[in-house]
């Protein structure tokens, strides 16, 4: 239970983790549970991590749960003073280490508790446990003030009944049914009006749940106005396939969670966020043809499967809707945002094409730069701004905002994390899982892409191998072999630059929540700024 409830929270809110990693710190607890399992909760990196322990070791901090204790943390049914118990709730440590390791769960319980993904666990386990081990005992004495009866009722649980009655699915912030970005929902501890614990006004959006919801939602809207006349076969279909293909929808996300940040509407960013994923599609078209590249999000590029010609033209079609998306918001946010936001995009698309010429001329030159500053130049340019800077500018320009200087605030925090993304990127395409990836498998090595582990290499690496792998580079994309890629990655491997990337990636991404926290300070916490800090965390504690 506790090792998927931390593995679900890595993947749907990352926020949370990263706040709990940063208050465990380097301390290594033991956990103890009544079924004779246990458990350690550490943070490497500031990511929080939990793995079981058999047979359990001694640590220097340790806390013993059983299922009361259980029961009790999570419906907050009384404070840790009153409860503890030894062998039951009982912590062992130094005094500074026990209020840390309290800190922490603190936060995952008052948190984590809000997600319906973590109910979903801690149901389930409750369920397999049967009711007895989680009622309270009756009280002796009937309280003279009713609490509510389905609070002493075995089979209710009053914290999960009161978030349902708070905070319904039904009235979440919906669009055509689908939630779009769901509101805070905070634990009760069962009988009282606020929790026994008081925290921040923070809220915690499932981040994957909201990319796609509003990946679906943008989806929709370019759906609408795709033609359903002819060309189909040869036009019209080949644009659906790769708008509708699976991916990540963090760029849609982006769009409206920061006009919802800022004071707008999701309506308000639904249409710009459209035209920046026909946008998104469009370049990836183009790309796979100049990359020859065989795979997109787990099928064949679309250029493989109909050839390089209507592949072109399907990427000019989608580039060409994008403007007419964006157009289309004069009749709803009227002249000025929709100006705004052809700005925005046109220097968007500026930045695109510099990035993709200064690789493209790299490759064809069978260079490698030897600075990490060359790489992240080219990286913010090729896929930074339109990754992560560009969307939260045009979220921000749909809500109404265009002074230049308040939309400068998102610059240098989301620079940052797109190029530990992007880095991320590059490593799981040489390590990752191919179902994860999408892509052909080692594919950026036999395009001869100069991301951080190439460059890394030739930096590191003795004279020979540099010139066996710049020969390697030296050849057309169809003359190289899945044996030519294999040997630049095992050269790779022997010098660390897989782990200099790893790491790389890492420092990049926590300086770019720091710098988030700084520059959107004077934004209020809201369900829109929720989003953004959850995918700013969600790049430090992104699965490589």
């Amino acid at each position: 239970m506790l090792i998927g409830t931390i593995d679900t929270l890595v993947r749907r809110a990352p926020a949370i983790v990263a706040a709990a990693a940063r208050d465990l710190g380097s301390i290594s607890l033991g956990l103890r549970f009544g079924d004779g399992s246990a458990a350690v909760l550490e943070a490497p990196r500031r990511i929080l991590s939990a793995r079981r322990e058999d047979p359990p070791l001694a640590h220097p901090v340790e806390v013993h749960f059983d299922d009361r204790a259980l029961a009790m943390l999570f419906d907050g049914s009384g404070t840790a003073a009153s409860e503890a118990l030894e062998r039951s709730l009982d912590m062992r440590g130094s005094r500074e280490d026990l209020l840390t390791a309290w800190r922490v769960f603190a936060l995952l319980s008052q948190r984590a508790s809000g997600l319906r993904a973590v109910q979903a666990i801690w149901v389930a386990y409750r369920i397999a446990k049967g009711n007895d081990a989680w009622t309270p005992p009756a009280p002796a004495i009937p309280p003279k003030r009713a609490r509510g009866a389905a609070y002493w009722k075995p089979a209710q649980w009053p914290a999960l009944k009161w978030l349902e009655a708070r905070h319904p699915a039904s009235v979440e912030l919906l669009k055509r049914g689908e939630p779009v970005l769901a509101p805070a929902r905070s634990l009760w501890n069962g009988r009282d009006a606020h929790s026994w614990q008081e925290t921040p006004d923070i809220f915690d959006n499932d981040v994957h749940a909201t990319m796609a919801s509003c990946k679906k939602r943008v989806i929709a809207e370019i759906l609408k106005l795709v033609p359903n006349s002819a060309p189909q076969r040869d036009l019209y279909q080949l644009m659906r396939d790769y708008v509708t293909r699976e991916g990540k929808g963090l760029r849609p996300t982006l769009v409206l969670a920061t006009c919802l940040a800022m004071g707008g509407r999701v309506d308000d960013g639904v249409r710009a966020a459209a035209a920046l994923e026909m946008f998104h599609n469009g370049f990836l078209v183009h790309d796979d043809i100049a990359d020859e590249s065989t795979h997109r999000r787990g099928k064949p590029t679309l250029h493989m499967l109909h050839g390089v010609g209507l592949a072109v033209n399907a990427g000019d079609a989608m580039h060409l809707f994008a403007v007419d998306l964006v157009l289309s918001n004069l009749a709803t946010l009227g002249l000025a945002r929709t100006l705004t936001l052809i700005h925005e995009i046109l220097h968007m698309c500026r930045e695109t094409v510099e990035g993709q010429a200064i690789e493209l001329g790299w490759i064809r030159r069978n260079f490698v730069p030897s600075r990490n500053a060359d790489y992240s130049r080219m990286s913010t340019k090729k896929t930074g701004w339109y990754t992560c800077i560009s969307p939260c500018r045009v979220g921000a320009a749909a809500a109404g905002i265009s002074a230049p200087a308040e939309l400068d605030h998102f610059n240098e925090a989301f620079r940052l994390i797109g190029i530990a993304f992007q880095i991320q990127d590059d490593v799981l395409n040489l390590v990752g899982e191919t179902a994860l990836y999408g892509k052909e498998p080692l594919g950026d090595l036999l395009e001869g892409k100069r991301t951080v582990m190439m460059i890394h290499l030739f930096r590191t690496a003795p004279r020979a191998t540099v010139r066996r792998m710049r020969a390697i580079n030296a050849l057309a994309r169809t003359a190289k072999t899945l044996g030519h890629a294999e040997e630049m990655l095992a050269a790779m491997q022997r010098v660390g630059s897989i782990d200099y990337a790893v790491a790389l990636a890492h420092r990049l991404a926590n300086s770019g929540v720091a710098r988030f926290e700084r520059d959107l300070a004077h934004v209020p916490d809201n369900a829109g700024k929720a989003v953004l800090r959850q995918i700013a965390n969600y790049v430090t504690i992104r699965t490589l």
